[in-house]
């Protein structure tokens, strides 16, 4: 086994001579900035593997037989976690686990010699400083959970497919990506689940000394997702009249000659709302202001209404299932927006309710193309485009916060209006592609199809692909 501390001297000597001399950071170019900082995450990686060996050698030198002879003990700590937490200066959480990650990824010993440790892949991984011990650890935990249920060998190879899928990914995007595998690994602890989320579903609301109400909530997915439909509906109606007030704002002082001012931007990608849209100077409301707006309003129209019902244009629960797991009532579906998946009998529930539309998937998607006859994304290619990239493509924003964009301009390049040239993406995401050269390919048909990005080459000289979409996600292509 390599020693970590050679790989971490290796990175540092790098990061140092990128980073050297008396100059501050400032002075470096923009490649040689990035270049240090992923320098800088690889040492931290590699240093994480080496705290959690050494935190599995602690934990094997403090075994609870050793009596008051254990390593832990005569250094005056109850617990090899208390030892590791107290001398980092770190939570008893995180020195955790750097255990859990050291005991799954060292060498086992037995009366016959070393044994592979017990997630291989995992450890090879961290050994060459791929992934840190935060997403070793989500991962070992997820693959523990299901490890008596699951075959070994499709266990095996579903952790080889998860450490390459971790590389590069944010915790949220971890997250996603171990609740699909494990739905799709363990179906049948999906309905276990989703019996203890129901029994953990509440509402608190309480006023404080100041007169504000807070309400504090937490939903299974069943009743989470169509308050998140609305919410997510009206402030999207926000952020559109934000836009178009803006830009009205801008043509009038276009056509007067005066310039405007700096702090009436739009805001796209910067989380902010409408206060008065186009007005210079006016105040943005954020989206956890406008969401709790939202909830007013409901609450408003609920009480005004006759008939007591919930109208909200564009808020629409979209819950996917293929269509053999719908047959089978096996397996599990998902709802647009959120990440955490749901058994069959839930989905057929909720595609008996109002305002759901169920999306059953066959053997063969159906392709929805308009060429050239339309210059907008119907409702139903809109549908199609959030089935085939589950939302904002490079990023994973949900699909109410994304817009269908064509990939080849309709206008410059006359692209068509079809899914192979049609993709969602946020504001943010819209603007960095166009911006900084980033190009967009799909490779497949229909909602099967894949996103691939293709960075510029300041940032990436090989120009490397990377999967976006929905298919980054899931555990099986």
């Amino acid at each position: 086994m390599t020693n970590p501390l050679d790989l971490l001297a290796t990175a540092v000597s790098s990061a140092r001579g990128l980073w050297s001399g008396g100059d501050g950071l400032e002075a470096l170019s923009q490649s040689a900035l990035i270049a240090l900082n992923n320098e800088l995450a690889q040492a931290q990686r590699v240093l994480d593997s080496a705290r959690a060996r050494v935190a599995s050698e602690i934990a094997r030198q403090s075994s609870p037989d050793l009596g008051p002879e254990g390593l832990a003990k005569k250094q005056g700590y109850r617990s090899p976690v208390t030892l590791i937490a107290g001398t980092a200066g770190t939570s008893n959480g995180e020195a955790a686990r750097l255990l859990q990650v050291g005991e799954a990824t060292a060498p086992r010993k037995s009366f016959g010699g070393d044994k592979p440790a017990r997630r291989p892949h995992v450890a090879a991984a961290i050994e060459a400083g791929w992934i840190g011990t935060n997403p070793a650890a989500a991962i070992i935990s997820m693959l523990d959970r299901i490890a008596l249920r699951v075959d070994p060998d499709v266990l095996d190879e579903s952790e080889r497919t998860l450490v390459e899928k971790a590389r590069g990914l944010s915790t949220n995007q971890l997250h996603r990506l171990l609740t699909r595998a494990e739905a799709w690994l363990d179906p049948g602890g999906i309905v276990l689940r989703e019996d203890e989320m129901r029994a953990k579903s509440e509402a608190h609301s309480f006023e404080d000394k100041q007169g504000m109400l807070h309400i504090n909530a937490v939903f299974d997915p069943e009743r989470g997702a169509p308050v998140k439909a609305v919410l997510e509906a009206y402030v999207r109606a926000e952020l559109s009249a934000q836009r178009d007030g803006d830009a009205a704002g801008a043509g009038a002082s276009a056509s007067d000659g005066v310039g405007t001012d700096a702090s009436s931007g739009s805001g796209s990608g910067s989380g902010l709302g409408s206060g008065s849209p186009g007005l210079p100077g006016a105040p943005r409301r954020s989206i956890p202001q406008m969401q709790a707006d939202a909830l007013v309003k409901m609450a408003e129209h609920l009480l005004g209404c006759e008939h007591r019902d919930m109208p909200v244009e564009g808020a629409t629960v979209v819950v996917r299932i293929d269509l053999t797991d719908l047959q089978s009532g096996e397996g599990s579906a998902t709802i647009d927006g959120l990440a955490a998946p749901v058994s069959v009998a839930t989905a057929r529930r909720m595609a008996a309710s109002g305002g759901v539309i169920p999306c059953v998937l066959g053997a063969d998607s159906e392709i929805l193309d308009w060429g050239r006859r339309r210059r907008l994304f119907s409702p139903a290619q809109r549908l199609a485009l959030v089935e085939r990239d589950g939302g904002c493509a490079m990023c994973g924003a949900p699909p109410s916060h994304t817009k269908a964009h064509h990939i080849r301009w309709w206008a410059r390049d006359a692209g068509p209006t079809d899914l192979a040239n049609g993709v969602l993406l946020c504001e943010s995401c819209h603007h960095r592609v166009h911006d900084n050269g980033w190009e967009i390919r799909i490779d497949g048909l229909g909602t099967r199809g894949r996103v691939w990005f293709l960075p510029p080459p300041d940032v990436d000289p090989a120009r490397t692909p990377r999967l976006g979409g929905r298919a980054r996600y899931d555990l099986v292509s």
